[in-house]
């Protein structure tokens, strides 16, 4: 595999090599050469390494990434429908957490780098900035890292997208459902103090959690929004405690998830539910927290009952050095999975590829994987640590779920 980024070449898996000579290609991607005319499939992808986003994608996208680049190339290169193997030739750029860069890096890798394919940014606001970009050029999107409700009127218009996360209703949905179970058995009151990023993913999950929240009964009795960026949480932490909710919810991103858990253990705040956002399933959150990380809640979470699911950690953590988080890293590695093999059933065709992933049923570290109107829609959408792992608790109905625990024991 060769491997390139932002021009200069760096040491692969196994080969250094040097891209050179590629022309600007016109508005609309080149028809990918036939197979035997050919000596590499060329993939590149614009992922933050460095910036506000650097936390998310270095957990749940690039690992996976690299994880799936030495899976094929320990299985001699991609499968074409001939049987023959082609090497991947990489180009990957840094897009800085800067949704400008995002932009402009797919730009050079559809027009300038000429990939025949390439893996979507980490982030709900990146990937909705590539999407037109993505379409234009005639792409399939992989959109992992993105919770978005208006998925169904994204396919419509970009119909190369893929969604794997769902969106902001089913995770509020889900989350409300818990809660007014909760209260009805007497363990908490109905009151939620409510905070979130401003942000794609924060906006989609409050928006979706004030209806939620409304339908199942619940008093959202403080509702703050606070920019991307900030760092100290003492105000709403504060406000939060005065309200006397119960409940405590944010919508956060990665830095923010771990400084409201740093801030709120130096406040004693002891919520009855502890509901985080994105970076609560980070195998760092667990390991910093220990048993402190005991019933706090968040989305994803897995069975850990799962054979493929577990052996994926293991494989995960051999080849990177780190386990998966407990939410996406998962899922993304499914969405490679299926793109490798749209492309031994279908070649190299990006046209067939996604028409390949919106139809057919795939066999993943998921299990078997099938995409319904482009969207993956089995899901874990409330997960809680327990015992040293963060497990799906909801839906409850869905096999090797496990029984929520509350009420939420005070910091240790």
């Amino acid at each position: 595999m060769t491997y390139s980024k932002g021009g200069r070449c760096l040491p692969s898996f196994t080969a250094l090599a040097t891209i050179l000579g590629l022309a600007l290609a016109p508005l609309g991607a080149a028809t990918p050469a036939v197979a035997q005319d050919r000596t590499s499939v060329k993939i590149g992808y614009a992922v933050s390494k460095t910036g506000a986003n650097a936390g998310g994608a270095a957990i749940t996208t690039i690992p996976n990434y690299r994880l799936w680049l030495h899976d094929v190339e320990k299985n001699g290169g991609l499968e074409l429908p001939d049987g023959s193997k082609l090497p991947i030739e990489l180009v990957e750029y840094d897009d800085r957490s800067s949704a400008e860069e995002v932009v402009r890096a797919v730009e050079r890798l559809a027009g300038q780098d000429q990939v025949d394919f390439i893996l979507p940014p980490w982030g709900t606001g990146f990937n909705l900035a590539v999407a037109p970009l993505f379409d234009r050029y005639g792409y399939p999107q992989l959109a992992v890292s993105s919770v978005t409700d208006k998925a169904p009127q994204f396919v419509e218009r970009w119909k190369r997208s893929f969604w794997f996360l769902g969106g902001g209703s089913d995770y509020a949905g889900a989350l409300a459902k818990l809660l007014s179970g909760q209260v009805e058995a007497g363990t908490i009151n109905n009151k939620v103090a409510m905070v979130s990023v401003a942000d794609g993913f924060g906006i989609d999950l409050v928006s979706a959690a004030r209806p939620a929240m409304a339908e199942a009964g619940m008093d959202v009795v403080l509702d703050r929004t606070y920019p991307v960026g900030t760092n100290d949480f003492t105000t709403l932490l504060n406000e939060a405690a005065a309200s006397g909710a119960d409940t405590f919810v944010s919508f956060s991103y990665p830095p923010d998830t771990f400084a409201l858990t740093e801030q709120a253990q130096v406040a004693d705040y002891n919520p009855k539910v502890l509901y985080l956002g994105v970076g609560a399933g980070f195998p760092p959150y667990g390991r910093k927290l220990g048993d402190k990380a005991e019933g706090i809640m968040t989305l994803g979470g897995i069975d850990a009952k799962n054979a493929q699911n577990m052996a994926y950690r293991e494989r995960h953590k051999e080849v990177t050095g780190e386990y998966p988080d407990l939410w996406g890293s998962v899922i993304t590695y499914a969405s490679l999975q299926m793109l490798q093999e749209a492309i031994r059933r279908v070649g190299l065709d990006r046209e067939a590829v996604s028409a390949e992933l919106s139809g057919g049923t795939f066999q993943t570290v998921l299990g078997e994987t099938k995409l319904q109107d482009n969207r993956l829609r089995d899901l874990w959408l409330v997960g809680q640590w327990q015992d040293g792992q963060l497990v799906g608790v909801a839906p409850a109905d869905r096999p090797g779920a496990s029984e929520v625990i509350l009420p939420r024991q005070p910091w240790k």
